[in-house]
């Protein structure tokens, strides 16, 4: 079986969707107070859920097209690499060389784990 390309573009807007989730439960975390209504009357992190919502949808759709899961889900590791360059222009934390290079390594990873050699 091979995996269609529309599965593994569901699955990269999932990444993209799973990347911004990350940001809004960071940004939503800094607004709580401790109170329980800090937590459930927070837009940030309504927001966060939302898009993990979106994910999950995305992720059962993909695997409705007969996306198979040792090619997709290496795909959606490509969410470490969008958190990353966010958080570095959002939060301005730093990327590292050895950051760069594990994002390095992840790429021809994602690759090779959806290789189906014939």
């Amino acid at each position: 079986m091979k995996t269609p390309i529309l599965s593994i573009f569901c699955i990269f807007i999932a990444s993209l969707l799973g990347a911004v989730g990350q940001f809004l439960y960071k940004s939503g975390a800094e607004r709580t107070t401790g109170g329980l209504g800090s937590y459930l009357m927070n837009p940030h992190l309504l927001g966060g859920m939302a898009c993990y919502l979106g994910v999950m949808v995305l992720f059962i759709t993909a695997f409705k097209l007969e996306g198979e899961l040792s090619v997709i889900y290496p795909v959606y590791a490509s969410t470490f690499i969008f958190a990353a360059i966010g958080a570095c222009f959002l939060y301005k934390e730093p990327i590292h060389i050895v950051n760069v290079a594990g994002m390095g390594l992840l790429v021809p990873g994602m690759f090779l784990m959806g290789w189906k050699p014939s």
